[in-house]
């Protein structure tokens, strides 16, 4: 990754102080109610009931401001905690009838809000804005996703390889066999790297490296959940799997793709990979490439 530049983070931090003030994020009472922006946002995520454990991931609040929180709606009337009915160990939240109502009227609220932002613009200028911040939600959301070298055998690496298997066996017309998947042995160590991509503790996609020969490496099962898909990632998991082979001195990268998998030619293409005649004999592949590092 580059260094991020000092204007870079002025730019983002000027933002931030912005639209925090612009939509009334310091005011102790949000939207005019009777609350601050950090309780409203709660009642918001908790809609028609949820686990404070699922809150804690969701929001990525600590679990004791978390629980403060929910008591001081409790205090309000607007929640309810109770204990799972299947499991003692966990805690739930869900609205009461109070609640509901005062949802309702924070939703009224935030939307006139939003167009109170909006109506100031032409049509074209919010398309534009709205695009931006679409963009912007974006590449936050990648920039929060973390890529990181594990053994080949760890569950995480080979729960991946599951999904991917799953993935491709529906794409593939003649669907998959699971035994074409990269052994641990092949990815760890010093015949290989294998890499997770996490959001919020999730694994979310995976690339695997393997040696081929001395010099030459090869890119295998480069894979996204189809939920952070259109991010960016498979490139982010791309650089790596390349910066780990420059590591290692290997000094070219091959990979075959199967015909259906025209997004990630697409991606090889644009990330300087040349198509080449075939390296190997692979029931899976119509497509070879190679990029000299």
């Amino acid at each position: 990754m580059d260094p991020v530049s000092a204007d870079h983070v002025t730019t983002l931090r000027r933002f931030n102080r912005y639209f925090t003030r612009r939509i009334g994020a310091l005011d102790d009472h949000y939207l005019g109610q009777d609350r601050p922006l950090g309780e409203a946002r709660l009642l918001f995520e908790i809609g028609d009931g949820a686990s404070l454990r699922e809150l804690r991931t969701r929001l990525g609040l600590d679990a004791g401001y978390l629980s403060r929180m929910a008591k001081a709606l409790e205090a309000q009337g607007l929640v309810r905690l109770s204990a799972h009915p299947d499991d003692n160990r966990l805690r739930m939240v869900e609205p009461t009838p109070a609640g509901r109502v005062e949802l309702k009227e924070q939703n009224r609220r935030a939307n006139a809000l939003a167009s109170g932002l909006l109506e100031g613009l032409t049509a074209d200028q919010r398309a534009e804005l709205t695009g931006a911040m679409a963009t912007a939600q974006r590449l936050l959301r990648l920039a929060a996703i973390t890529v990181a070298l594990v053994d080949g055998a760890a569950p995480d690496a080979r729960a991946c390889l599951d999904a991917y298997a799953a993935d491709i066996d529906a794409r593939f017309p003649e669907g998959f066999d699971k035994s074409d998947l990269v052994g641990p042995e092949e990815v760890s160590g010093a015949a290989g790297a294998f890499f997770v991509a996490y959001e919020k503790g999730r694994p979310v996609g995976c690339g695997a490296l393997r040696r081929l020969e001395p010099g030459v490496g090869e890119l295998r099962h480069v894979w996204v959940h189809q939920d952070a898909r259109r991010l960016g990632l498979a490139r982010r998991l791309l650089a790596a799997l390349e910066a780990e082979a420059t590591a290692r001195g290997l000094t070219l990268l091959r990979l075959d793709t199967h015909a259906t998998l025209t997004e990630a030619q697409a991606m090889y293409r644009a990330c300087g990979y040349t198509e080449i005649p075939a390296y190997v004999d692979h029931v899976y592949a119509d497509h070879w490439f190679e990029k000299r590092l």
